[in-house]
């Protein structure tokens, strides 16, 4: 038992992701049974950066001890961001004094561990941080592969969706484009993706440049279109990664979609506003009928389907974990000067892990470093090789060489040339 009375507060930044509800419901357990007072904050940082401190409420045993099967979080969340004006800064620090937390429990991924690092150091010890890494995207560098929470779960929702959608576009032969969510890295595209067998997935890991244009991406979708016609086949199903359209030149969208591009509180392109899925439907279907070509094409962005569903027993498992150890992280006397005001708990070979958050930070950028898809890993490497898209050896193939140049009505010897970044990516 504690000695001394502390008290725990526990928020949640970023978007929803399953098994939030869980990490809370850990944590307030065990806090309470080491004799900790806990409150929740209710949406993320929001409050605390005007000074609020009304905007909490107690949690108890009772409270929390049922709500692990639940999606959604009951504490809501934000993406309000205290570090982008110092006066934030120090109005949420002095808030979290104000309310006597000793102790903070942040649940959120890569904006909210490097809120959290800020934090911590503005009060100087006085409030040390446990950060519980969740996300959909599963972009959070963690040791071992580990999947950030919630990730699971919405791969599991979203295979089961996909796996929908090419039923029906094989019974109505027509394609689905489906732009899935990942704001930088490809995981959750890929993942859902492999895991329904899609026809094709594209992640913007597949193109190294720093801006790519549109019609880069869309020669990958129109050779895959092209290559399944020669194969007799007029249905098919691509997902799309939204990280393909924070790639795009912002001017090029612009000049294509009266949607203004715009940024969340950290400086992020606002993706979900960006309608790529049917930015892409338009382009490909003006190159088809630039050759007489007609096809049936659907558009279909998923993301907001998943956030908020119920976790399956694997997010579970590890979220009980990792509230459970974020708990004992903090009792615990800090494991080196690193750790002093706080790290990011995860599990590397079931064993609770601290990794300091100066180890989280990217030295170039200062922010916390981004988990891409590694294209050269075998993981990535058999999900292309279960993918019907144009590669080279389809062009060393005199047959399907023939196929395609009659199909997309180029000469034989112009392929290449045509649909060279399709080939690149």
């Amino acid at each position: 038992m504690v000695t001394e009375q502390r008290r725990l507060g526990i928020l949640v930044g970023g978007g929803p992701a399953p098994g939030i509800n869980s990490a809370i419901s850990s944590a307030t357990i065990e806090a309470r049974n080491r004799g900790l007072d806990v409150v929740g904050i209710y949406d993320g940082f929001e409050h605390l950066i005007n000074g609020r401190t009304d905007m909490i409420r107690p949690l108890a045993i009772p409270d929390v001890s049922r709500i692990h099967v639940l999606g959604g979080s009951i504490l809501r969340t934000s993406r309000a961001n205290p570090t982008r004006k110092a006066e934030h800064l120090e109005r949420t620090t002095g808030a979290l004094q104000e309310l006597g937390i000793s102790d903070l429990i942040t649940i959120g991924g890569d904006d909210t561990a490097f809120a959290a690092f800020e934090i911590a150091k503005a009060a100087q010890g006085k409030v040390r941080v446990a950060h519980v890494p969740k996300t959909i995207d599963n972009d959070l560098p963690l040791p071992a592969g580990m999947p950030t929470f919630g990730f699971e779960t919405a791969r599991h929702v979203g295979a089961a969706l996909v796996l929908n959608l090419m039923e029906d576009s094989r019974t109505t032969s027509r394609w689905f484009f489906t732009v899935v969510m990942g704001r930088k890295a490809g995981h959750l595209a890929l993942g859902i993706g492999k895991s329904a067998s899609a026809t094709l997935t594209i992640i913007a890991e597949e193109f190294p440049k720093e801006r790519i244009t549109l019609s880069e991406v869309c020669t990958v979708l129109e050779a895959a279109i092209l290559k399944r016609c020669v194969m007799g086949r007029k249905d098919g199903l691509v997902v799309i990664g939204e990280g393909v359209a924070g790639k795009l030149d912002p001017e090029e969208l612009a000049g294509i979609t009266d949607v203004v591009v715009g940024y969340d509180p950290y400086g992020h392109i606002l993706l979900a506003e960006i309608p790529l899925a049917t930015i892409l439907k338009r382009e490909i279907l003006k190159r088809l009928a630039a050759r007489g070509q007609r096809l049936a094409i659907a558009d279909v962005t998923l993301g907001y389907e998943l956030r908020c569903a119920p976790p399956i027993p694997f997010d579970i498992d590890y979220t009980r974990t990792l509230g459970h150890g974020a708990v004992q992280f903090l009792l615990a006397e800090p494991a080196g000067e690193n750790l002093r005001y706080g790290g990011l708990v995860c599990l590397e070979e079931g064993r609770l892990q601290a990794l300091p958050f100066e180890d989280l930070r990217d030295p170039a950028t200062g922010r916390t470093r981004i988990r891409l898809v590694d294209i050269e890993s075998e993981y990535y490497r058999v999900a292309r090789d279960y993918m019907q898209r144009l590669e080279r050896r389809d062009l060393e193939d005199p047959e399907m060489r023939a196929k395609l140049a009659a199909a997309a009505k180029v000469r034989p010897e112009d392929l290449e040339s045509t649909f060279a970044a399709a080939l690149a990516a």
